[in-house]
């Protein structure tokens, strides 16, 4: 597979800082490779502990459908920069790479496909630069945005649940720091695989709660983990800790935010996002309607919080009607 990964850079400047970020065009795009512009270009966010590489069954399958793939290493993940200044990163800067990447390539409008925490800054830019969004699709996290809006979410989580330990300046980089960085990433693929909501006890720590006898997720391959693992190991967690975990409460300057652009929303049932407080009911209630006035939403039965890695081709054929069906 290595063989099909094309790479395309982004030069720092005074505002912007993605240098090295990566993506590909695969083979197949034909006439839409390095050319393809408007509703022709799909652009992947990942969250984490993920990466470019989350999106891998994604980029073949829209590449083969006609369209041109591009799945960036957010800034300090993976091969990408760190800021200047990594502790003050926020997801206004990973908007403003995304923004930047797009101009970079001379793309006018993109689809944007974001899960976890990548789908913040697809929130983001679909609310301020809709001109530049052909449609969005979002996966495990609905609708949410830094500030306000994310802090009254993060105030109902509980006690010890991992977020909120990850938000302490140093926590989890002494609880990662006992091991190498890919038993962290297993133990991680491990814990977020389940429906449970992972809540550390007073003496515990977030990485005690795997048990070390629990094998990988069957969809989720050693050589899987050792590509993550050879990327985490070249950036390492700073940036990867400060956003998203750090960096929910840090407002992004959006007021009344209303998302008009095609969107489609895929949830697993079985991902323990919908167990946070209020959550499932956000959803289903159609609440989250109210910010993304053109939303359509899928649940997949099966699905856990890693759904596009999980159940690629029922995630692929999702993905491609919708773009189909906004293309036309």
């Amino acid at each position: 597979m290595e063989e099909q990964w094309g790479v395309i850079g982004m030069s720092s400047d005074n505002k912007h800082h993605g240098k090295r970020n990566h993506g590909c065009d695969f083979r197949g795009n034909g006439k839409q490779k390095g050319k393809a512009k408007g509703p022709n270009v799909v652009v992947f966010l990942h969250g984490f502990p993920e990466i470019w590489y989350s999106w891998r069954y994604q980029m073949i399958a829209v590449a083969e459908a006609g369209y041109r793939a591009i799945a960036i290493d957010c800034r300090g993940y993976g091969l990408s920069d760190h800021s200047p200044e990594p502790e003050k990163t926020s997801f206004n800067d990973f908007a403003d790479d995304v923004v930047a990447l797009l101009d970079s390539l001379s793309i006018s409008k993109a689809f944007l496909v974001g899960k976890d925490a990548g789908v913040i800054p697809a929130y983001m830019i679909a609310a301020v630069h809709p001109e530049k969004v052909t449609g969005i699709i979002t996966m495990g996290v609905p609708f949410m945005i830094p500030g306000e809006f994310s802090l009254k979410i993060m105030n109902k989580l509980p006690k010890g649940f991992y977020i909120l330990r990850w938000q302490e300046p140093g926590r989890a980089e002494a609880d990662f720091g006992r091991f190498d960085v890919k038993t962290v990433i297993r133990k991680i693929y491990i814990l977020f695989s389940g429906s449970e909501l992972q809540i550390a006890g007073d003496d515990q720590e977030i990485m005690d709660l795997a048990d070390p006898s629990t094998p990988l997720p069957p969809w989720f391959s050693e050589e899987d983990l050792s590509v993550y693992a050879s990327l985490y190991e070249n950036s390492g967690f700073q940036t990867a800790l400060q956003v998203p975990y750090r960096s929910f409460g840090i407002d992004c300057g959006i007021t009344d935010p209303k998302i008009t652009t095609p969107a489609l929303f895929i949830m697993g049932e079985k991902d323990y996002v919908l167990k946070f407080p209020g959550m499932e009911d956000f959803i289903r209630s159609g609440e989250v309607k109210n910010f993304m006035t053109n939303l359509e939403i899928k649940f997949m039965p099966e699905g856990n919080h890693f759904v596009q890695e999980q159940l690629p081709e029922e995630v692929n054929q999702l993905i491609i009607n919708f773009l189909n069906k906004i293309s036309t």
